[in-house]
């Protein structure tokens, strides 16, 4: 039922923004695309048709995530899958038959602009973004 179509964007909690920024503007020429540095504390760059998140821990988001990132701890905030575009009531209706719980939907942005999105928890606990294709479901 439910059709992944590639990876939308990954969200990278970091210590080190002006490294990472180094890292992946400078070196790995992702440019980047939008900023949102005063609100929620987020930086994307745009990688080929993805989206690299970048999230100081310092900021709003990046408090949500628990501690510094380490070796044996939590670096990833979440991943984003673009799924093929379906009815809202159809994907919930799935993942409450499989007792998974989500988030609801929200309009959110990523690497194909705004759209609705979901999240998901897999079995280890790993946030799982599932956004539509194409807004306006």
């Amino acid at each position: 039922m439910i059709q992944v179509l590639g990876l939308d964007h990954i969200v990278i909690r970091t210590s080190k923004l002006e490294q990472m920024l180094e890292f992946y503007s400078d070196f790995l020429a992702c440019p980047i695309e939008r900023k949102l540095e005063d609100s929620v504390g987020l930086i994307q760059l745009r990688a080929g048709t993805a989206l690299i998140d970048l999230v100081p821990l310092d900021s709003e988001l990046g408090k949500l995530g628990g501690g510094a990132p380490r070796q044996d701890g939590r670096n990833i905030d979440h991943f984003c899958l673009q799924i093929a575009d379906l009815e809202e009531d159809i994907l919930l209706q799935a993942l409450e038959s499989r007792n998974i719980s989500h988030s609801g939907f929200a309009e959110r942005y990523g690497a194909q602009g705004h759209g609705r999105s979901i999240y998901v928890n897999d079995p280890e606990g790993n946030v799982v973004e599932l956004k539509f294709e194409l807004s306006g479901n």
